[in-house]
């Protein structure tokens, strides 16, 4: 059912109610009611209450398919408003209305009314349930909130590996990777099961360190238990990933070419696979592999989305073809209807500077506001690393200014602001630069790495 003039839906339904035909079909109503919600502003629910209403029915079956249904369909909003009616008007709330409604709040990152679920639920003693707990968990790992997910999955009577996987899903999101680790050590001793949403978790971890110890006895596990990876394209890209960040370029290559060896009509090579190895070699600064794959990949009909062009532009840049990266940049738009983002803009401005061709770039950026494109940090911190290069004072100052509206705490682009100044010998402007960063306590982050040693993982 499909229309888009609320006052011909209020018609029918005022019709149906007349004539009885409204609860002959629960399935007809519940398609109603989305047709209704569309036609009215998502931040005005008020018809909502009038429509439950009509219902009559103190039945949780009715109200749970409807929650159910706005949660998986995006209507967070819609869903939280019946849960609220729910429990104002005295229906019984069981596992699949709070598990819908916690959903619901992660998907709009209410942390509020997730809380407030919270409480109902330890009142009620639904947290025995470990779908509820699974939610909460999932809640507070998606909010960030990891300490208060931890203590929801200690408190969780049985567990599962749904329950499991949402914690570790939201150490990796934290970058928490050793708490992460310990997890996963401790899921046997809860006999819980490892399954590819776990495996691909650990592969997260392993590259986020990067240990590359703990990847390979992930990737020998998968072979020990004939894991069937030829189907699981997320959790091959997981391994692509984790080999680059660790610096094994092959082996990540290796797991790549296994991909496409027999029933390549099955186990066709897909984008995620394509994306994640351009990505290993850009990362690894094998620019001109990454402009080979990315041709091969041209060659073999796959349609490359944001994320490749992203990487071949850069690598483009790396090597000086300002022309190739410049053409690759415009088939976004005219071969591909992809819409250049900020960082794509970003690339291609760090392409003319690094080609010494200031004024290509600073002509993009004003053709930038055609394309509906934002600005970016990286941008502006692109062109005033170049205008400090080449001695433009006029343009560097311009580029900071723009960066700091976006970013006023952003230290490093005070410290190449400085640079800049240094250069003309402005030591008045930069004695001014420090005293407002000591005012607004800045430093600029100092660069760190993480390595495996002896099994050992040290900064």
């Amino acid at each position: 059912m499909s229309c888009k003039d609320k006052y011909l839906l209020a018609k029918l339904q005022s019709h149906l109610l007349k004539t009885g035909l409204l609860f002959s079909s629960f399935n007809f109503h519940t398609q109603l009611l989305f047709s209704s919600t569309r036609c009215v502003e998502r931040n005005s629910l008020e018809p909502l209450n009038n429509y439950y209403k009509s219902l009559n029915t103190p039945n949780p079956l009715s109200f749970n398919v409807i929650l159910s249904d706005f949660s998986r369909n995006g209507f967070a909003l819609p869903a939280l408003k019946t849960f609220s009616f729910m429990h104002t008007h005295g229906v019984h709330i069981d596992t699949y209305a709070l598990c819908s409604s916690l959903t619901a709040s992660s998907s709009v990152k209410d942390l509020i009314f997730g809380e407030q679920t919270h409480t109902h639920v330890i009142k009620s003693g639904w947290l025995s349930s470990v779908f509820v707990g699974s939610s909460l968990v999932d809640l507070y790992s998606k909010l960030l909130f990891i300490r208060a997910a931890a203590l929801v999955f200690d408190e969780i009577p049985v567990k599962n590996t749904v329950c499991a996987n949402a914690l570790l899903s939201g150490y990796c999101d934290a970058k928490l990777w050793a708490e992460g680790f310990q997890l996963v050590r401790q899921m046997p001793l809860l006999s819980l099961a490892y399954d590819h949403f776990t495996l691909s978790a650990m592969l997260r971890a392993c590259a986020g360190l990067p240990a590359i110890g703990m990847g390979k006895q992930v990737h020998a596990y998968l072979f020990r238990k004939d894991y069937n990876m030829e189907n699981d394209v997320f959790l091959r890209s997981s391994l692509i990933e984790m080999y680059g960040k660790c610096g094994l370029v092959f082996q990540a290559w290796r797991v790549f070419s296994w991909a496409g060896i027999k029933q390549e009509e099955i186990r066709k090579r897909d984008i995620v696979l394509w994306t994640s190895m351009l990505g290993v070699y850009g990362r690894n600064g094998q620019f001109k592999e990454v402009i080979e794959l990315f041709k091969v990949m041209l060659m073999e009909g796959i349609k490359p989305d944001k994320v490749a062009f992203l990487t071949v532009i850069s690598a483009c840049g790396h090597t000086g073809q300002s022309k190739l990266g410049i053409e690759y940049f415009e088939s976004m738009r005219h071969e591909y209807n992809l819409d250049p983002g900020p960082e794509h803009c970003s690339c291609i401005i760090d392409l003319f500077c690094r080609a010494d061709e200031l004024d290509k770039a600073w002509k993009l950026i004003c053709e930038m506001e055609k394309w509906d494109c934002g600005r970016s940090i990286s941008m502006w911190g692109t062109l005033l690393r170049k205008s400090e290069d080449s001695g433009n004072l006029e343009m560097g100052r311009f580029a900071a200014q723009k960066a700091l509206e976006l970013d006023p705490n952003n230290g490093g682009i005070y410290i190449m602001l400085s640079n800049l100044y240094a250069k003309f010998g402005m030591w008045e402007d930069i004695s001014q630069l420090r005293e407002l960063m000591k005012e607004k306590k800045l430093e600029k982050n100092v660069g760190c790495s993480w390595i495996e040693v002896t099994n050992l993982t040290q900064k």
